[in-house]
């Protein structure tokens, strides 16, 4: 029996697929686009049984190819830039593979754990797994509500396990393939080394310079809560997954920082030191961002928790000091 990991050179697909190895798990059928060849680095470590390319395996899967060979498919692929501004593109490629990954699971029975993202909440204030909390500004998010709406719809008839998480903004290893897209602590991390300070938006909606805040949470976790829900088939619904407390960018830019400055043996600073000696610069915030941008993210991660989660997240101090840490090895 095999798992299938779809992104699995992704950042958040090739962490899954070595949570698996972990587990004593090989019979791994990784899924991915590797047009963007690099990304094969991700998966250069782990032990997999195939790697079949995302259009080849739809084709497949349909066929009855892998009839009654599935333990589980754990579907991470998407396009997932929020800039991306070809809403057909993105329809097809995010909400509409989804739907056929979903249609075959349940026909066959087979457990799926998804990727949702907490941009469906937009501009709102409200992070909770409801209809009413959920206003996305850009086409990536839409292509991920409405793949919600699709599972909601399906749940109280699942024959299988169909459990969607709600991503808030994941940092940590092997995110490097994204480019823009990275998480702001690998983007921090890479300007302090190369230039001896970092750069953040001036203030916007009403929030400081660098104060705007979002729930930041490890890649370690997210592994962690995927592996909680795939270990209990019997847990289905959409969660979200963050760590439930706001942190900003300037705490992200302190803990890079920080982290930079341990590794040379130098002591640890304070936001107001580090904005003295010019370690840290407001830029303006982007005209194309104006009315797209989320200045504040938490997650109410009480379904999470009602499912048997009790586990603790990292904090942004613990979680990109690790983070910096594996960095400066590579």
């Amino acid at each position: 029996m095999y798992y299938v990991v779809t992104g699995a050179a992704g950042f958040i697909g090739s962490n899954l697929v070595k949570a698996l190895n972990e587990r004593g798990e090989t019979d791994i059928i990784a899924v991915d686009n590797l047009t963007r060849a690099d990304k094969f680095k991700n998966l250069a470590g782990c032990e997999i049984a195939d790697f079949i390319d995302k259009r080849d395996f739809v084709v497949q899967l349909t066929s009855g190819e892998f009839e009654g060979t599935l333990e589980a498919v754990l579907h991470q692929g998407a396009c997932s830039d929020t800039m991306e501004t070809d809403g057909r593109y993105m329809m097809e490629n995010n909400y509409r593979y989804s739907v056929a990954l979903l249609d075959y699971c349940q026909e066959e029975e087979v457990p799926l754990l998804y990727a949702s993202s907490a941009s469906v909440y937009g501009s709102g204030g409200v992070f909770r797994e409801s209809r009413e909390c959920e206003a996305p500004l850009n086409v990536y998010a839409y292509s991920k509500f409405l793949f919600d709406q699709v599972v909601r719809r399906r749940l109280p008839n699942a024959g299988s396990q169909i459990a969607g998480f709600r991503y808030f903004n994941v940092y940590g290893q092997n995110e490097a393939h994204k480019g823009r897209m990275a998480s702001v602590a690998f983007h921090f991390f890479n300007q302090f080394r190369s230039e001896k300070r970092v750069r953040l938006f001036q203030g916007s909606d009403g929030y400081a310079d660098g104060g705007q805040q979002r729930d930041f949470i490890s890649v370690e976790d997210v592994i962690e809560a995927n592996m909680h829900f795939l270990e209990r088939p019997a847990l289905s619904g959409i969660f979200n997954l963050g760590t439930g407390r706001a942190q900003s960018f300037n705490d992200v830019a302190v803990a890079s920082i920080n982290a930079c400055l341990d590794a040379d043996g130098q002591a640890a600073l304070t936001l107001e030191e580090m904005r003295t000696r010019g370690m840290i610069e407001y830029i303006a915030f982007p005209d194309a961002l104006r009315g797209k941008y989320q200045s504040f993210t938490q997650a109410d991660i009480a379904a999470l928790r009602r499912a048997g989660y009790a586990q603790p997240f990292l904090t942004v101090e613990e979680g990109v000091a690790r983070y910096c840490a594996q960095l400066l090895k590579i």
